[in-house]
């Protein structure tokens, strides 16, 4: 799959750093508007999606916030705010507008190469957990995007929704669920696989495999000198691009640094492991038919929402329950150790000192995460499944996530949860960080892109990107008759249900 560097050219009018998903979806997003365009991918490793979008190193969930609780925070007035909710399901209908369009034109064979319809489910216990499910059902389900969401109180309808979470579990205490039947689970792996093949083999586009890009010089008004190495050998070259997107995941960060672009100066990076218990046993697996979250430990991050998930990989049922949190100094997955020590910077220091001063209850809970044993991970488990046994779970470690610290002129420093997109040199490079909704807001994030960096062409692709994304340009949420219009749409080039 590797490119022949002697062949490659040496000039292109887009370099993609980084084999997931984002790199992916710029590229299929590009080759659409503008199939003239050079384009060059350069992974570190054999593969693409061996990182973060590899199936087995994330959940999977489509996210659209119609089961994540830590996406309607609780206002002081008691009222639930839907605002982030809607943006995230806003976005996620136009992850779903490009996948549709690809299968329709038949860029795509079959959605099921990806994607799987699962229903997404809330479920909560205690007396203030059901009051605050009832709230948050109550302001969705005033809003178009969430139309079909149904809650319960009933025993007898949970089991209906998920047997195995009810199965042996006590009574008497109050539990409620939320359920909607148009949740996702999505083989980002395998996505990012399907995109890269609409680039693979057509005119214009070198695939660069086990090659590391290492440092990146601005070459004037030409764009960027980008000097790669190849992995197993083979040397060092300088290529030349127009314009540069960083999407490497938790690498993308010292390359940001290593441009030298004043918008990079100040950002930091803290990064969060995480692990999953996953069960293939098909006596289990059979039982369950969701993805199921709950509410967020005190102290914990947003990621770390506990949640049990059917999840689809490569054909194969299994389930997935975490994530239960860790620290590790690396930025990707199969990283460096150094690679948190060597992104402090003296721009970035303080607000890195000030994030760590501030979230004291982070620390404790990373620390609590860390110094877990199996029977306290079994422990967390048995809330959701009551019946689950040891034997029927292993340890599995998940994609590194870095999250972003910036500077803040209040507090010296913030931790931000979500992706942030960092543009420079007049357009011509964009890196991406941070982490969750992530791969589920691909396509609208890169649209960001291009918005900020191909501001110039714009007029020119507006119709082509209507024709993708019907809905650009506009809300969702303000349009009820387009709402209705675009999700039946998706739903019917997607196979789903509700």
């Amino acid at each position: 799959m590797t490119s022949n560097p002697s062949s490659a050219a040496s000039t292109y009018d887009v370099v993609l750093i980084g084999g997931g998903i984002m790199s992916a979806t710029l590229g299929a997003l590009l080759r659409q508007l503008e199939p003239g365009l050079s384009i060059a991918l350069f992974g570190r490793l054999d593969d693409v999606a061996l990182e973060s979008s590899n199936g087995w190193n994330n959940a999977g969930t489509g996210h659209s916030a119609l089961c994540e609780l830590n996406y309607t925070p609780l206002r002081p007035d008691g009222t639930v705010d839907i605002s982030k909710a809607v943006n995230v399901n806003e976005a996620f209908q136009v992850s779903r507008q490009f996948w549709s369009y690809l299968v329709e034109s038949g860029q795509i064979a079959s959605p099921r190469d990806f994607l799987n319809p699962i229903p997404h489910m809330s479920f909560v216990w205690g007396p203030e957990n059901v009051d605050f499910l009832r709230r948050r059902h109550a302001a969705l389900q005033e809003h178009p995007l969430f139309a079909g969401m149904s809650l319960s109180t009933d025993e007898g309808q949970m089991r209906q929704w998920m047997p195995l979470v009810m199965q042996d579990r006590k009574s008497g205490q109050p539990l409620a669920a939320t359920w909607h039947p148009a949740g996702t689970d999505v083989n980002f792996g395998a996505l990012t696989h399907r995109l890269i093949d609409l680039l693979r083999g057509k005119p214009g586009f070198d695939l660069n495999l086990a090659h590391e890009v290492e440092d990146l010089k601005p070459a004037g008004s030409n764009g960027w000198d980008v000097s790669v190495r190849a992995v197993h050998g083979g040397g060092e070259r300088k290529v030349r691009a127009k314009f540069v997107f960083i999407g490497a995941g938790g690498g993308a960060l010292h390359l940001l640094q290593k441009s030298g672009i004043p918008e990079a100066r100040g950002i930091g990076g803290f990064p969060v492991s995480g692990q999953f218990l996953r069960c293939t046993n098909p006596d289990v697996v059979q039982q369950h038919h969701a993805k199921v979250y709950g509410k967020a430990s005190v102290g914990a991050p947003p990621m770390s929402v506990p949640h049990l998930d059917t999840r689809v990989i490569d054909g194969q049922r299994g389930l997935l329950f975490g994530p239960y949190a860790g620290f590790s100094t690396k930025f990707l997955k199969q990283g460096s150790w150094l690679d948190l020590p060597r992104s402090i910077r003296m721009d970035n220091i303080g607000a890195m000192m000030a994030v760590a001063r501030d979230n004291m209850p982070l620390t404790k809970y990373l620390i609590q995460q860390v110094m877990q044993s199996s029977e306290d991970r079994l422990k967390a488990l048995r809330d959701f499944v009551p019946t689950a046994r040891k034997e029927d779970w292993e340890l599995i470690t998940a994609g590194q996530r870095v999250q972003v610290i910036k500077k803040d002129a209040r507090r010296g420093g913030v931790l931000q949860f979500g992706t942030e997109v960092v543009t420079g040199a007049g357009g011509s490079i964009a890196g991406l960080l941070g982490a969750s909704p992530g791969a589920s807001t691909a396509a609208p994030i890169m649209l960001t892109v291009l918005q900020r960096c191909f501001g110039d062409r714009l007029p020119q692709w507006e119709s082509r990107l209507r024709e993708m994304i019907p809905s650009y340009g506009t809300k969702l949420g303000q349009d009820a008759a387009l709402c209705a219009q675009v999700r039946e749409r998706t739903r019917t080039a997607l196979q789903l249900d509700g």
